[in-house]
């Protein structure tokens, strides 16, 4: 188990050009170390869980898992080229440095975890996904371009549950704008935020969605419900490591019925209606209106800037770690995210190193053998 050990600071992060990189072991527990301050009133995001808080270890593989994984691996290893669109005969590009990047370790297993260890649907879905993040432009998002829709503070991310998941709030009674994808951009884009700002070891988040004082009108229409959920599904797999749903009204208990047969029963396990939040978030990292004791107060010019610069500075520090590792595909997040775990890209290149000592022995022997031949 991985224990974060001291409570956070909801204060804004530092710059991150302007914020030495420290060695990746030392690196997350060296930051929530320094974060101990509590603000009563915060107005930023969370950047470390609470203290004591604990992240479940993922079982080891079974030899059948870990060959499979082998396979996949090799398999993502050769793809040079990607299309562009999902459309039929696309044109192909260069898998990019930040793709490589994003397939790590455990983006493999989840993929294979999601499809029951299934190594041809894997690989299907994964480049389906890749090809995805391209043509609907996830990369392209900007924290301006997105502004307008978070204006009200609909979507915040606040705070991490009792297994060290980052909190996703979603406040359908804050909605600002008219059905449009750019909502479900919006979305996207938090998802991707809120994934950003995840400990080491934990690679999914809790959704809080609270209907209170939500009218009908705030809420999206079957289409849309229906393509989050598709998006959700195919291309965030294994990411959702709880629902919570409160404050139900009738239409909304309507809507999830008729979304309900393209919920993946999986999916359906994961969602709790009604339950008490404090069984799954600490009080010192929930909101007070739902129960919690963070006297949260939304305000845009404040929070907003301090989400893009925390996500940035998470996002700079996990590049510039890939980089030092060897840019390796299938990386481990762990390592990544700054915690404790080896580089798989380190491990490599130091086995690459004793091969390369052990060859250079090997010649010197030849090259003396040689040498001793023609003396005799």
């Amino acid at each position: 188990m991985a224990t974060v050990a001291v409570e956070n600071t909801p204060t804004a992060p530092a710059d991150p050009e302007k914020t030495a990189l420290a060695p990746a072991p030392a690196t997350y527990a060296a930051s929530s170390a320094a974060a101990s301050v509590t603000d009563a009133k915060p107005s930023t995001p969370f950047a470390f869980p609470a203290a004591g808080t604990k992240t479940a270890t993922p079982a080891p593989l079974t030899a059948d898992q870990q060959t499979k994984y082998d396979e996949f691996l090799k398999t993502v290893k050769s793809w040079e080229t990607l299309p562009k669109t999902s459309a039929k005969g696309a044109e192909q590009s260069p898998v990019t440095d930040d793709e490589k990047l994003w397939l790590t370790r455990e983006c493999l297993l989840r993929y294979l975890r999601a499809t029951k260890w299934n190594l041809a649907q894997a690989i299907k879905r994964l480049q389906d996904t890749l090809v995805w993040r391209r043509e609907y432009g996830t990369s392209t998002f900007t924290a301006d371009y997105i502004s307008e829709e978070n204006a009200t503070g609909k979507q915040v991310t606040l705070g991490y549950d009792n297994d060290g998941r980052p909190c996703l709030y979603l406040l359908p009674n804050k909605q600002n704008t008219k059905n449009s994808p750019k909502q479900v951009e919006h979305l996207v884009f938090m998802l991707e935020r809120t994934l950003d700002i995840a400990p080491p070891g934990v690679e999914s988040l809790a959704l809080l969605i609270d209907f209170r004082n939500s009218s009908s009108g705030s809420q999206p229409s079957i289409a849309t419900g229906r393509q989050v959920l598709y998006i959700l599904q195919n291309h965030y797999p294994e990411r959702l490591g709880r629902a919570l749903i409160t404050h139900l009204p009738w239409y909304v208990t309507t809507f999830l019925k008729l979304v309900s047969p393209f919920i993946d029963p999986v999916t359906k396990t994961k969602m709790r209606y009604n339950e008490p939040l404090t069984d799954h978030i600490p009080s010192s990292q929930l909101m007070k209106n739902a129960g919690g004791d963070v006297d949260f107060v939304y305000d845009h010019a404040t929070y907003w800037p301090a989400l893009d610069e925390l996500a940035t500075q998470r996002r700079t520090e996990r590049k510039q770690r890939w980089e030092a590792a060897g840019k390796v595909v299938g990386e481990s997040e762990v390592y990544l995210w700054g915690g404790d775990e080896p580089s798989v890209g380190g491990a490599k290149k130091e086995a690459e190193g004793v091969e390369e000592v052990a060859d250079g022995v090997q010649g010197l022997s030849v090259t003396a053998a040689g040498e001793q031949k023609v003396e005799t």
